[in-house]
């Protein structure tokens, strides 16, 4: 089985340019009160092949012709934060500091306060 790797090779990245693109979206928008909230990552793609031939002959080694090649990939997808959107207003949660994910969950009690405040002045703007 004859196998052109430099063709193969084209065709894998060039799916990869057509799947792993700014617009492409991971991960689905869920809404938490007020706010809607988006995923953000960061991609990373790593790939390397080579391939060889010959026909040298080594002494108790055969006759010395043969081929071959190889190819290998990696992908990452690393979460780095959310966009909170609420009406006009847009704000980045990062999911990484110093102290790692728990940087974007001290944020939470104070988005769930701020949510709760403005459902507690609604009911109480609501004649009864």
């Amino acid at each position: 089985m004859s196998v052109n790797l430099d063709e193969s090779v084209k065709q894998l990245t060039d799916f990869l340019k057509s799947e792993a693109k700014t617009e492409t979206v991971v991960g689905q928008s869920f809404q938490l009160g007020e706010f809607t909230c988006v995923p953000v990552i960061r991609f990373g793609m790593g790939l390397g092949y080579g391939g060889g031939e010959g026909k040298g002959v080594q002494p108790g080694k055969g006759n010395g012709e043969g081929t071959g090649g190889g190819a290998g990939g990696g992908l990452g997808l690393d979460p780095i934060g959310f966009l909170a959107t609420r009406g006009d207003q847009i704000s980045f949660i990062p999911t990484h500091s110093s102290k790692g994910l728990s940087a974007a969950f001290e944020k939470l009690p104070d988005v769930l306060e701020k949510m709760f405040d403005k459902k507690k002045e609604q009911k109480a703007e609501t004649p009864a």
